[in-house]
């Protein structure tokens, strides 16, 4: 958790994972109790249980799992929060952004005493709400404006903890889906959400930008949560779809798309599955949309009653294409749509209204600096 990447640049992954014999009474442990538990024979006496995940994991009836309840209206509140919470001392966490990250990270390390955050995110490639979650909150939270991709971002990030001399000066660790740490925390709400859907084991669909998410349902299924498959729900960043059908990996630069949070063209975290599952992707499907398709199927789900964010809305219309008679569906729903307001008001002709956590942020000052696309500039900068 600490040192983030392995010696060798790698990522870390478990040796092995502990098969759950009795997952049907996990299953049966209210939401808290089974995320203690788990953690617990997960971590052993370096886990103390905490609030981490003190708010609701619902089910709507169309199917969506809903992960935006926590304080950043976004999944990424259940790995930030449980960092937060098991790091101690003097650190300076380093986190790059395509959008939610950013603001977990920061809302759930501001004002810890001995911690510096940093956010380094893609100029105009966020939300403008996204944007103030992390770039509003001053005290110990700095954010940076890259001129260029998430991928960029995600280099210079990279760059820095391959710096032992750096590491070791800022105490640097990683917020981002590269630490180890973060993807046990998300294990927890794919329990959750089997758990709330009962009978057959269901077809998950995951929106997938950098694979963290994903990578962490798979985690969770070779622990014994009985799942029938996966869907890898991508937008027009093909990377991951295009090699599952042709056989080629090619990382290319990021296109641009409504469902910005998923526009990584060089996913960290395919490396986790590829050695995770050896070639062998009987356990996935996948399938893309691109922004024509997914403004469609927002205005589908509006008409069935449910405001879906655009990343919901990808992995909600790959599954419906990707899901065979008599299958349960189920797909995660990551972010909380008002954060998507300016995308979706002119999909539905209509406005969104803003929850207070996101309304009240219009009334700070934009607090961000720009930095050049390049390592030095930025551990220049982290020095200062």
């Amino acid at each position: 958790m600490i040192r983030n990447l392995a010696p060798d640049g790698g990522l870390y992954v478990p040796v092995s994972f502990p098969y759950f014999a009795d997952v049907d009474h996990l299953l049966s442990l209210p939401w808290e109790e089974r995320c203690a538990e788990i953690l617990s024979r997960l971590l052993g006496d370096e886990y103390e249980e905490t609030d981490a995940f003190d708010f609701p994991v619902p089910v709507d009836p169309v199917g969506a799992l809903e992960l935006f309840r926590g304080p950043s209206l976004a999944f990424k509140d259940f790995g930030a929060r449980f960092l937060a919470r098991m790091l101690k001392g003097d650190r300076t966490i380093l986190t790059a952004t395509s959008g939610d990250t950013g603001a977990a990270v920061a809302r759930a390390f501001w004002r810890l005493p001995g911690i510096r955050v940093v956010v380094l995110y893609p100029r105009d490639r966020v939300t403008p709400l996204q944007e103030r979650q992390f770039a509003s909150l001053g005290d110990n939270v700095l954010a940076l404006a890259v001129d260029g991709a998430f991928d960029d971002c995600q280099a210079l990030a990279k760059a820095c903890f391959a710096d032992p001399e750096l590491s070791r000066e800022l105490g640097l660790t990683s917020a981002n889906s590269i630490n180890v740490a973060r993807l046990l925390a998300q294990t927890l709400y794919y329990f959750e959400g089997v758990a709330r859907v009962g009978g057959k084991p269901p077809v998950i669909a995951v929106p997938s930008g950098n694979f963290g998410n994903l990578c962490a349902g798979l985690w969770a299924w070779k622990m014994g949560l009985p799942v029938r498959a996966f869907v890898a729900a991508t937008n027009a960043n093909r990377t991951v779809p295009d090699f599952l059908e042709t056989g080629e990996y090619r990382p290319r630069p990021s296109v641009a798309t409504l469902s910005n949070a998923m526009d990584v063209g060089a996913p960290s975290n395919w490396e986790r599955i590829a050695d995770l599952l050896q070639g062998d992707w009987q356990i996935l499907r996948w399938g893309s949309l691109d922004d024509e398709g997914t403004r469609a199927a927002i205005r589908e789900l509006d008409a069935r009653g449910y405001l879906a964010d655009p990343h919901g809305a990808v992995a909600w219309a790959v599954l419906k294409k990707k899901l065979l008679p008599g299958e349960t569906g189920l797909f995660l729903a990551t972010a909380h749509p008002a954060k998507f307001k300016e995308s979706l008001e002119p999909v539905l002709g209509r406005e969104i209204p803003l929850p207070e956590a996101l309304a009240e942020l219009l009334e700070r000052p934009l607090l961000t600096e720009p930095l050049e696309n390049n390592p030095e500039s930025l551990k220049r900068r982290l020095r200062s």
